[in-house]
């Protein structure tokens, strides 16, 4: 993104794709060589429920596993009834994503796979799916994988993409030799992505987006909703709706407004009130953004929900 002062414009609408065919608990092939089961756990950031991957066959990959739900690890089972799991690879450490490796790994003996601690502050500053709540914050992998590294199954390998933003320890996965990307909540088709400081980071949440344009993938294979086609187009969305979003931010401090909750409604209209925690926390993380290049000035800093600021005088 520009470093040059944002304009005025309105936030774009992104359109998003919310169709979705699946039954819970059912193994579906989502692409070659890929199953799906979706995870009883719908809600406001998580639509329909994780969706959790087996990758191969004979060896399979379990990618999140999921919610410590009875019903889904059971459908894991099943799914993978005479064959073995001998790998769980993990995008990152939320609670929606994580809560069934311990009882998966006791049920498969295989090894757990992420990128492990950042050293990083994680949770967010107010209640959000990112919160302190929604952070498995005692995670060890057994095994870290780090961006460039290469994992190889019996008839799958995985390049290791490191992309931070919507958590610091974000991984994607990209199966090679097929333009298939899983995605994880980097790039949900049926929602933007959460960026709640400061579990997540606005500026690496760009870059991430930035690295994910320049590739030639086909499809993409998120953490929540159905299959992505034509990924970079979405991606190249995600990143003009941010830099709209960030104008629409920049407009509002130029019309006198100093304060998230002044903001939020004037950037969300008609959002619902459960939503409205994230919504800050997303304005926030713009906001940190713009602080980051001295386009804007914060009384305080880390800057809060409730920190004041202002755009400098030149």
């Amino acid at each position: 993104m520009s470093t040059s002062k944002p304009g005025t414009n309105r936030a774009s609408r992104l359109a998003f794709n919310t169709e979705m065919n699946f039954d819970y608990g059912v193994a579906v092939e989502v692409a070659p060589g890929v199953r799906r089961i979706v995870a009883g756990n719908p809600g406001p950031f998580t639509f329909k429920g994780t969706n959790t991957y087996l990758v191969g066959q004979g060896d399979v990959a379990v990618i999140d596993p999921g919610p410590d739900n009875d019903a889904h690890i059971a459908a894991i089972a099943t799914a993978t009834k005479g064959e073995r799991i001998s790998h769980i690879l993990v995008t990152h450490t939320h609670r929606d994503h994580t809560d069934a490796v311990a009882r998966l790994k006791d049920y498969s003996n295989a090894p757990v796979l992420a990128f492990g601690n950042t050293g990083k502050e994680r949770g967010a500053r107010t209640t959000s799916p990112s919160g302190k709540a929604f952070v498995d914050l005692e995670f060890i992998p057994d095994e870290t994988l780090r961006d460039g590294d290469v994992l190889e199954g019996a008839d799958w390998a995985l390049d290791i993409i490191h992309t931070p933003g919507h958590a610091p320890d974000h991984l994607c996965f990209a199966l090679q030799g097929r333009r298939t990307v899983f995605s994880g909540d980097h790039v949900m088709g049926w929602n933007t992505t959460v960026v709640a400081p400061p579990e997540g980071n606005m500026a690496d949440f760009l870059t991430s987006l930035e690295r994910l344009s320049e590739r030639r993938d086909k499809l993409f294979l998120p953490g929540h909703g159905g299959r992505i086609e034509m990924p970079q187009r979405i991606v190249r969305a995600y990143l003009m709706h941010r830099k709209m979003r960030e104008s629409a931010i920049y407009a509002c401090l130029k019309s006198g407004d100093r304060f998230i909750p002044q903001i939020v409604p004037k950037i969300y209209r008609r959002l619902d009130s459960n939503l409205l925690p994230a919504a800050a926390l997303s304005v926030l993380a713009h906001l940190e953004y713009l602080v980051e290049r001295n386009l804007v000035q914060c009384e305080e800093l880390p800057a809060a929900i409730h920190s004041a600021f202002s755009i400098p005088r030149p």
